[in-house]
């Protein structure tokens, strides 16, 4: 891969990566591999789960439910193994590759030729994959640096994307729990601190979060306000 390549393609993915919340940056992604990475025809991200479940999001063609569902169900596939094991796996010739005689077949059967896995994010409780699909035998051949390229691209858009959720996750939580401290200092008649006290009691003798005490007691005094 040349520079000039590089710096094209650098500069095509700034354009198209730019994030927003997470859904809209994943969608972002995959739209993005089959717009600037060459001979790519689709493109999904699998996640891996906390529990050790796999799962399929922002796919550009519902053709590859039921194609990674596959590599999930057989253990095997470049998307399993980017997702679970590995950050880099390229399958130019399906058909001919001798680490996924199962999927294989499953691969061909939709008219993917030749698949790519590139590790994207690792995160505390989950970790993810660019799923690439070809239609041509022998694509991904020569695909180290501009793979490479993309997934710091992808993992700089996620990063943002989930501290704009997170943020906007906190002022949410910060909001509800205000509501409900002002709820129970007028009902109790305590000031914010031992109202505050008392959420937080009530969240510790339940063993539930208090941003769900404060939701529960905002939404009943929204249905007793109906």
């Amino acid at each position: 891969m040349n520079d000039s390549r590089l710096l094209e393609t650098a500069q095509l993915l700034s354009k198209a990566l730019t994030p927003g919340d997470l859904d809209h940056t994943l969608g972002r992604i995959t739209a993005a591999a089959v717009e600037v990475l060459p001979m790519v025809a689709y493109a999904s991200i699998t996640i891996l789960h906390s529990d050790g479940t796999l799962s399929t999001v922002a796919p550009t063609d519902l053709l590859l439910m039921p194609v990674d569902a596959a590599q999930y169900e057989l253990r095997e596939g470049p998307c399993y193994y980017a997702a679970t094991e590995t950050a880099h796996v390229v399958a130019p010739d399906l058909a001919n590759d001798a680490r996924f005689p199962r999927y294989a077949k499953v691969a061909i059967s939709s008219g993917i030729r030749a698949q790519a896995g590139v590790r994207i994010f690792d995160a505390p409780k989950s970790q993810g994959a660019l799923n690439l699909y070809s239609q041509e035998v022998g694509a991904f051949e020569d695909f180290e640096s501009l793979s490479e390229l993309f997934a710091h691209q992808a993992a700089m858009a996620i990063s943002y994307a989930q501290e704009i959720d997170n943020l906007e996750q906190a002022i949410h939580t910060r909001g509800t729990i205000g509501q409900a401290v002002g709820i129970v200092m007028e009902r109790y008649n305590l000031n914010d601190e031992r109202a505050f006290a008392f959420l937080t009691r009530l969240s510790q003798d339940n063993n539930v979060k208090l941003r769900r005490v404060a939701e529960e007691i905002v939404k009943e005094l929204d249905q007793r306000g109906r």
